[in-house]
């Protein structure tokens, strides 16, 4: 019998989990025993007896579960205390980011663990059940609304009184992904008035379906990888859209950033002067930020004030979400396991014929 493990994140960093009581069910469902750290996630609320009802077994250690599983479940990295426990040739699968992580990688790798990043996933429709990337995304696209709304100060929809009318606030969003459109939706649910813009043309129809404007580049191609991610823009494209920001930013109240291309830095959109250029009050919030950022200015977990303008961003959003986070994470994660698991041979089986597999195992030393 399969022995799945996971261990405790590090709570300073990380308040995610990648097991829940619900999916400890399913996992004992297809026979696998689940081995969990102590006080697994206490943090959260939830009380150890939740998961041994259900059929979880505890270990007074990391280092416990770590050298008796076969198949480890994490949100992060491993730590390289984690890794001298993890047992050569198991198998390792999380929300592993390779451009930042690449020392670890290569260390798991030359120990023989099979590692998954479902941050490599393929944006299919047989994968959407696992995609955690756009889970987690569509989570931090509503929290750094709400968090800049919060800072902002300002009503956001339009208010009639007696004494006077509220003007509605307006908001542009940058980078219309998964994070990006649910930005949209929630600050229009809000009232505020709200404009976006991205490299990937198709953006437009969805944009304008939430109630939103998108402001186009002029001449510009569908800038979209097969498996639906943005592809770096050329000097041309930045110049352009350089040119509609410099115009329109400064009419905005709240510029929410989301744009990333997967497994390089953020491309930076936002300068200093766009920055100098809006109203005292305004927020830029940053969710590229740990990738190098799309705005100047921002840095994790703090709030640069320049000319009045709130420049911020998280280096884990979703810790203020971690409930929700986790339900979903956990979700994603049982569906990549069950993908992975051959009901015929009654066992694990790493089929490389399967786009999914084969796209999120990382094979070579980055």
């Amino acid at each position: 019998m399969e022995i799945i493990g996971s261990v405790k994140e590090d709570l300073a960093v990380e308040k995610r989990i990648p097991i829940t009581p619900e999916t400890i069910k399913k996992f004992t469902a297809l026979k696998f025993s689940v081995f969990l750290e102590k006080n697994y996630a206490e943090h959260l609320g939830i009380a150890d007896e939740e998961y041994t009802n259900n059929g979880a077994n505890l270990h007074d250690t990391a280092k416990e579960v770590l050298e008796k599983s076969q198949i480890i479940l994490k949100v992060n990295c491993p730590s390289n205390d984690e890794i001298n426990s993890i047992k050569a040739k198991s198998i390792l699968i999380g929300q592993f980011d390779t451009y930042s992580n690449k020392e670890i990688i290569n260390k798991l790798i030359k120990k023989s663990i099979k590692i998954f990043s479902l941050n490599l996933l393929p944006r299919i429709t047989r994968a959407q059940s696992m995609d955690a990337l756009s889970s987690q995304a569509n989570l931090a696209g509503y929290r750094a609304v709400i968090e800049s709304v919060e800072k902002f100060g300002k009503a956001i929809p339009m208010m009639m009184t007696a004494a006077g009318t509220i003007s509605p606030a307006k908001v542009l969003v940058i980078g219309v992904g998964v994070a990006g459109l649910q930005a949209i939706a929630t600050a229009k649910r809000l009232g505020a008035i709200v404009s976006a813009t991205d490299v990937r043309t198709d953006s437009k129809e969805q944009v304008e379906s939430l109630g939103g404007k998108f402001l186009v580049v002029e001449g510009t191609e569908n800038l979209e990888t097969s498996e639906g991610y943005a592809k770096e823009s050329s000097e041309d494209f930045k110049n352009k859209q350089a040119e509609l920001l410099k115009h329109s930013i400064k009419k905005n109240d709240i510029v929410i950033c989301t744009a990333l291309i997967p497994g390089k830095k953020a491309p930076k959109i936002i300068s200093e002067d766009m920055v100098k250029s809006m109203k005292p009050g305004s927020i830029i919030y940053d969710l590229a930020v740990n990738y190098g950022g799309n705005s100047a200015f921002s840095e994790a977990d703090k709030v640069n004030i320049v000319n009045g303008v709130k420049v911020m961003g998280a280096k884990n959003i979703l810790n203020n979400l971690a409930l929700s986070a986790s339900g979903l994470y956990a979700k994603n994660l049982f569906s990549f396991v069950n993908n992975l698991y051959s009901k015929e041979k009654k066992d694990i089986y790493i089929n490389q014929e399967d786009e999914i597999i084969s796209k999120t195992l990382i094979t070579k030393e980055l």
